[in-house]
């Protein structure tokens, strides 16, 4: 029986850390779908449209990974997928109590779905979505932290983009 994994996240945008958490939970889990959670209360930057064009471009060259939409419990949506885990990325001791309280709540609603977290790797730890966009706002060099399509994507966004292109 294949093992699947949920990973959930508002990916606005995808990074190379989010990235670098797929390829290795693929080592974990036969497959991955990356889900981006519809948030209402939480601003974006990208529609939701946007970001699944970017994971999509992002994930072309990795097998088995699925993108999707969900909106309502996680716990909800992995049974519907028949999930074994929910897959987590976490880059410092302070992402663990957030974490760790949602996969207590998690648990408790759904004993069958596990939460698995994986350390980002260490070329990662300090990246995340909201420091880059911070950075891509003031036309910082952001190349090596989002896959290509994503770098341009933030950039025609913030008016950095090469009108040449």
């Amino acid at each position: 029986m294949k093992k699947i994994a949920i990973y959930p996240g508002s990916f606005d945008p995808v990074t190379n850390g989010h990235l670098d958490i797929i390829e290795r939970g693929l080592n974990i889990f036969d497959r991955i779908i990356v889900t981006i959670m519809r948030n209402p209360s939480k601003k974006t930057l990208f529609t939701v449209e946007e970001r699944m064009e970017m994971l999509g471009n992002s994930l072309a060259e990795i097998p088995n990974v699925e993108v999707d939409v969900f909106h309502g419990l996680l716990v909800d949506y992995a049974a519907k997928r028949k999930a074994d885990a929910i897959l987590r990325g976490m880059r410092a001791v302070s992402d663990f109590e957030y974490e760790f309280q949602m996969a207590l709540m998690n648990r408790k609603l759904n004993r069958d779905i596990q939460t698995v977290f994986l350390m980002t790797g260490l070329r990662w730890i300090f990246t995340s979505s909201s420091i880059i966009k911070q950075a891509a706002e003031f036309g910082g060099d952001i190349e090596d932290m989002v896959s290509p399509m994503v770098c341009r994507k933030l950039k025609e966004k913030f008016g950095f983009a090469d009108p040449s292109a």
